[in-house]
């Protein structure tokens, strides 16, 4: 047991550690086949000795849902850490797939909210190219898809060292203030046409496992507040009886079944290899991280719920 969980923490430690290359800008690469509970939401309280600036009038204003100004096929614009690494080309042939959508990804391995904020400069690992308004205002994109594992362990520089195993408390403090600047972000740069901002729920965490739970709460919280969406995928990663119960396989899906590389033996599906308890690719994790290379039941599951919640949005 022991040795496992070593192993869960070098997981862990990889999925936030690993800075790669960030996706695609246009169309995604083939895939070698076309992919297909409510959690509770903590009250959030922003620590006035934090960095992060607390949530101004215009940013309150700027958090008011507008219509979505989506006509035909959207435009959606792909933004994460590691998870959103290994998903995006998945995603990207999924959504043109159902959708005909029109799609750009720009993830970065080891990220969390604060890396895709203006003003966060050298302490953010993501350029200022690829910064969220940024991509807003080039792309204009009618969505915006995040999915963040939520970073714990203070390898995010933009965090300033606040850890969930040393500073609980701030650490949720500090993520829902992000999240709400990030989303005052996004608004203002899509100004008359902002985009609907998609935040993606993540799947249970056998290391952690209150702590997902509670950054599940802040995404639904956000979206609620301001005219957002919600992308349950980690419900689909996750066993019937327990939203938030850690499994390494799960019974095959229908379409797992009629397509057997994705069912791999005795009708269950792997979701991790058994080095890694974090990621959803079954491809060993790499210095350099990367678009999953290999069918993947996990992620195929996790793209599909973010397909439905566009899909069904539009």
């Amino acid at each position: 047991m022991r040795k496992a969980w070593t192993g869960a923490v070098l997981a862990a430690l990889l999925l936030l550690g690993a800075c790669g290359d960030p996706g695609s800008g246009g169309t995604p690469d083939a895939v070698p086949e076309n992919p297909g509970g409510t959690p509770r939401a903590e009250a959030p309280r922003v620590d006035p000795s934090s960095s992060r600036p607390s949530t101004t009038t215009r940013q309150r204003a700027a958090e008011k849902p507008r219509t979505p100004r989506t006509t035909g096929a959207p435009k959606v614009l792909y933004l994460g850490d590691s998870l959103a690494m290994e998903n995006q080309r998945v995603l990207g042939a999924q959504l043109g797939d159902e959708l005909g959508a029109r799609y750009r990804s720009a993830p970065y391995s080891g990220t969390t909210l604060c890396d895709y904020l203006d003003g966060t400069g050298k302490d953010s690992l993501v350029p200022d190219k690829d910064k969220a308004a940024a991509l807003v205002r080039a792309e204009r994109p009618d969505y915006v898809v995040l999915q963040f594992w939520g970073n714990a362990w203070g390898y995010t520089p933009c965090m300033d060292g606040i850890t969930y195993d040393k500073q609980r408390e701030k650490y949720f403090d500090r993520y829902a203030a992000d999240a709400r600047a990030l989303t005052a972000q996004i608004n203002s740069a899509g100004g008359a046409d902002r985009p609907r901002i998609v935040w993606v729920l993540q799947g249970p965490d056998p290391i952690t496992p209150d702590r997902v739970r509670r950054v599940n709460g802040v995404y639904a919280a956000q979206a609620k507040a301001s005219g957002g969406l919600v992308a349950d995928a980690g419900k689909a990663v996750a066993p019937a009886s327990g939203r938030y119960t850690w499994v390494e396989k799960l019974p095959c899906t229908a379409y797992e079944v009629k397509n057997p590389a994705y069912c791999t033996g005795a009708g269950r599906a792997a979701l991790h290899r058994g080095d890694d308890y974090l990621h959803f690719c079954l491809a060993p994790t790499t210095a350099k991280s990367r678009p999953c290379p290999v069918r993947s039941p996990g992620i195929r599951r996790m793209v599909a719920e973010i397909t439905r919640v566009v899909a069904q949005a539009g």
